[in-house]
């Protein structure tokens, strides 16, 4: 379903999750609210705890050490085309934990809810869209020159030099901001998420994968991934 181009260092993870309902019809697990709470995740990172939030969404705890060197390896996958992940263009992860320092994460669906969770508490950039809405062929490729809106104020993110999920029409989501045409809603009833992961950390981008499987098949949804496991090579489907 998805080609990659060739990449140093991007560690290939993606699944689908198609549901029986629509998302407006679903509430995100327990173990999901309370990953979005305020302070979550720094307050896991200090305490260490082994019950915390990463362990109850099934990807454990991370330490303040290895979520630096998750930051500064995914700014590292994101600068190999030229992208400068920095200020309002650093990774998504990073915006969700600065912003989880101040209030709850807002619910939106059982797929963006989980997303978040997930991402906040991997220290990973993760994206999700409505399947449905993309137009294949899919590729995940280096964006030489480019934009798209990305909320629904109308605002546009430079593309250029960027990694992206890209389809038949263009760029559809990357590791800091997913295209607003292509953003779930509550009618959605299938999804595709990729995690953009370096390769330095193969085993936690696997976790992070088969635990928002895992999260997605227990609300009811049938799951497939997308892509080889832990081939190390660019893949192609």
């Amino acid at each position: 379903m998805i080609e990659y181009a060739d990449h140093p260092s991007l560690w290939p993870a993606a699944f689908v999750a198609r549901f029986d309902t629509p998302l407006r019809h679903l509430e995100a697990p327990l173990s999901v609210q309370a990953a979005l709470s305020k302070g979550s995740a720094a307050g896991e990172a200090l305490s260490k705890s082994a019950a915390g939030p990463g362990s109850e969404l099934g990807i454990g705890t991370i330490d303040p050490d290895t979520r630096e060197a998750l930051r500064r390896d995914t700014r590292s996958l994101l600068r190999h085309g030229g992208y400068k992940p920095s200020g309002r263009g650093k990774p998504s992860a990073e915006y969700l934990a600065r912003a989880n320092l101040e209030s709850d994460l807002p619910s939106i669906n059982v797929a963006v809810d989980t997303c978040n969770a997930l991402s906040l508490h991997s220290a990973l950039p993760i994206s999700v869209v409505d399947l449905d809405l993309l137009l294949p062929p899919m590729r995940v490729a280096t964006v030489e020159h480019g934009s798209y809106v990305f909320n629904s104020s109308g605002q546009e993110i430079q593309l250029d030099g960027l990694l992206c999920l890209m389809d038949a029409t263009g760029p559809r989501a990357n590791a800091v901001k997913d295209c607003h045409e292509t953003k779930t809603h509550g009618e959605t009833d299938a999804i595709l998420s990729v995690v953009w992961g370096s390769n330095q950390h193969a085993d936690h981008c696997e976790r992070v994968l088969e635990a928002f499987m895992a999260l997605m098949a227990g609300a009811g949804a049938a799951v497939e991934r997308v892509g080889p496991r832990r081939t190390g090579v660019a893949p192609t489907d």
